[in-house]
């Protein structure tokens, strides 16, 4: 290998995932090299292929949202439940790396795909399972979507204030969060097994990473401390004019004495309601009161941003989605690449957020078009299968080709 390469050009990995969690992990570890072999389901495939917004108006499995997370990816259509099928995933175990799955526990081990039978036929797999709650505990067999976990996580709870009952929260953030935790993990297991020649068993939650996440109030409960609901004290979004700005006055003891002298308060640096972060946030809707009342004088929101800028204070516009995809910023990073598409020439998606060695991490091609679309390839090519042997197992149903 050189320098240049894929920092994971070589690795296999058997991809079990649907849906979100699992497969925004497996994006991550096509985009950085790796062969990622998707399995699906012959005929239906990928729930999300019928997500959001179809690219092409006379085909339904072509959401936006399966485009996004599959790219890069070989598609292999296996009917799990049949013996022949499990027999073709036995023999892809004895090739891969890495094994991802994200059904709810049990399923698996059912379908005669665990880690057990799989280490079985390769002792050194990094078998690594993604589900809602974990593989063990009261709650393992529950099913699980984001949420469902931003629900029992208590994240609802801590957004719900000052509303009077809880909310929908838009950010699927627990699948993302699951996502990559596998993913740094599964990175961790490679290592081990590189000095150690051993495998490892990955066993990452939805919840727990929900949980984790949460940077206040956990860590207060857990020692003695109280539950600090949102919305979060020290961060405020005030209109000016026909838009908004983000602003933030806490995070950093700096932050204060540059917003005194911004606003040109030398006064408040005195007073007692204000003098402590602890009295900052008690007296906080005074203190909000004041600030607004300073941004009051802005004829725009760019103005104001930029006064704050000048002074070091953390502000911005909120910005819309369309102004997100056309920002600047974006552009210069890379970060909505275009990858190819069989139907509509091109699609644009988002790319892993990490560059490396100065360059963008990009995707190494386009979602699997049609389920089974690389079973012909995958099993001639890596498993060394006969033309007449993937006929044999296409018409006996253990696989669908196209």
């Amino acid at each position: 290998m050189t320098e240049g390469d894929p920092l994971l050009a070589g690795l296999t990995v058997l991809d079990f995932t649907r849906v979100l969690a699992g497969p925004y992990c497996t994006r991550m570890l096509a985009d950085l090299g790796a062969r990622v072999i998707k399995i699906e389901r012959p005929g239906e495939g990928d729930e999300v292929r019928r997500g959001a917004w179809p690219v092409e108006a006379d085909r339904a499995d072509q959401g936006t949202y399966f485009l996004r997370i599959n790219a890069g990816k070989l598609g292999v259509a296996i009917d799990l439940g049949s013996p022949a099928g499990r027999e073709v995933v036995l023999d892809l175990a004895r090739r891969a790396d890495v094994v991802v799955e994200n059904f709810v526990p049990g399923v698996m081990a059912r379908l005669g795909c665990d880690r057990v039978a799989l280490t079985a036929v390769k002792p050194d797999l990094v078998y690594c399972s993604i589900s809602g709650f974990g593989q063990s505990g009261p709650l393992r067999s529950m099913q699980a979507f984001a949420h469902i976990i931003n629900a029992i996580s208590g994240m609802m709870a801590l957004e719900r204030a000052p509303d009077p009952t809880p909310r929908v929260t838009y950010l699927q953030a627990a699948d993302v969060l699951a996502g990559t935790h596998a993913f740094g993990a599964i990175m961790a297991a490679l290592f081990r097994r590189g000095r150690t020649g051993a495998g490892a068993y990955l066993d990452v939650s939805m919840l727990e990473c929900l949980v984790a996440a949460e940077d206040v109030s956990y860590g207060s409960l857990l020692n003695g401390g109280p539950v600090m609901h949102g919305p979060r004290v020290g961060m405020l979004v005030h209109p000016i004019g026909n838009r908004h700005l983000a602003l933030q006055t806490v995070g950093s003891y700096h932050l204060w004495p540059r917003l005194i002298e911004a606003m040109e308060r030398p006064d408040l640096a005195g007073d007692p309601r204000f003098a402590t972060p602890a009295a900052r946030r008690d007296n906080w809707p005074a203190l909000a009161a004041i600030i607004t009342g300073w941004l009051g004088r802005f004829a725009t929101v760019d103005d104001a941003a930029r006064t704050l800028a000048e002074a070091r204070i953390p502000a911005v516009p909120v910005l819309e989605p369309e102004e997100v995809v056309a920002h600047p910023h974006l552009a210069a990073r890379g970060a909505f690449p275009t990858v190819p598409h069989p139907g509509v020439g091109s699609v644009r998606v988002t790319a892993t957020p990490f560059q490396v060695d100065g360059r963008p991490t990009v995707p190494a091609g386009p979602a699997p078009y049609r389920v089974g679309e690389h079973t012909r390839e995958v099993l001639s090519d890596v498993l060394g299968y006969s033309s007449a042997r993937i006929d044999e197992l296409d018409r006996a149903g253990a696989i669908a080709t196209v």
